[in-house]
């Protein structure tokens, strides 16, 4: 468990300045250093140096629509244009960025996953599903209109670490509905770690909106439902068993809701690596509004859209699990 943020340029934060990092003890109201994760600076050392204020504050950059896709009523795909530097800061399993039309104020920010940060074009895709009121002011903008994009995030994914070890194997992607966006950069890192991709998909739209990538690096793609009434399918555990029986897994990465999340890690050898999509209830995504809190057992409470963990920690039992979807 680290600080998703810790020894980078963001790093003392706003945390940090009040006495509550996660990172560090003594800039969390301890008398003594008791670090357990060396991020390569001491945050204290920095923090004070910095005259014990915040080191950077993330941007929030103008970018333009290029193209805006529909493929259906509920789901809406932009490809941004925006400044290369943003892009290439993009390109990692987990990240987001806050967006809101131009015209917003920035109670209208809302963490959109990237689907491919393209450094070479150098554009953003990104696709939206309709939900609330936030979505819906995204949908009304069209080709060439102003876009507004606060990052880079990085901490959409939960148990990075396990992706970025996972090499020369044979890796599961399982990916249902808008989760298969943020999957798209997991499965390319794996893929350029000589990993064979064999993927599940519940597209839950009419068709697969991801497909061009699914076709360039998944070995073997898989349809089927996934989840009904909120309980796995007879036909997906079927699949799955088959495939357990006949590969060796180095890691499964869920693209979905707590709920898929929480029913395929009871299902799995425990022996298995996993990482997962962090829903956390985000609203600034630097730990200040602490909606993205959550009871962790003995860990505590602890700020989700800072802290990268192992998934199997933050569903390891299921009072954890229910507090999770109060």
């Amino acid at each position: 468990m680290y600080c998703i943020d810790a020894g980078s340029i963001y790093c003392p934060c706003h945390l940090a300045e009040t006495l509550n990092c996660v990172a560090c003890s003594q800039l969390s109201g301890e008398k003594f250093c008791q670090c357990k994760n060396w991020h390569g600076i001491c945050i204290y050392e920095q923090c004070m140096s910095n005259g014990n204020k915040v080191k950077n504050l993330r941007e929030t950059y103008t970018s333009y629509i290029l193209k805006k896709e529909i493929p259906q009523d509920d789901l809406c795909i932009f490809t941004l244009k925006a400044p290369e530097n943003l892009v290439k800061e993009l390109t990692y399993p987990g990240s987001f960025v806050f967006m809101r039309g131009e015209e917003n104020i920035n109670y209208y920010d809302v963490p959109i996953s990237i689907m491919e940060a393209n450094t070479d074009e150098i554009f953003l895709k990104v696709a939206i599903k309709l939900i609330g009121i936030k979505t819906k002011k995204l949908f009304q903008l069209n080709k060439n209109r102003k876009i507004l994009l606060r990052g880079p995030f990085s901490n959409g994914i939960m148990g990075l670490s396990n992706i970025y070890n996972a090499k020369g194997g044979t890796s599961l992607i399982i990916a249902r509905g808008i989760g298969i966006s943020p999957s798209i950069s997991v499965m390319k890192n794996l893929y350029c770690n000589n990993n064979k991709i064999i993927s599940i998909l519940d597209t839950q739209f009419e068709n697969n909106f991801a497909r061009e990538y699914f076709e360039e690096y998944s070995s073997k793609t898989i349809h089927c439902s996934i989840l009904d009434d909120g309980n796995l399918t007879e036909e997906f555990k079927s699949i799955l068993k088959e495939i357990m029986d006949n590969e060796n897994i180095n890691i499964i990465h869920c693209g979905g809701s707590d709920t898929l999340t929480y029913k395929i890690i009871q299902l799995v050898d425990k022996s298995i690596n996993f990482s997962c999509c962090n829903n956390a209830k985000m609203s600034c995504g630097e730990g200040i509004c602490s909606s993205c809190t959550n009871s962790c057992g003995n860990n505590g409470i602890k700020r989700l859209c800072k802290i990268q963990m192992d998934p199997r920690d933050l569903f390891k039992n299921k009072e954890l699990y229910r507090r999770s979807f109060q």
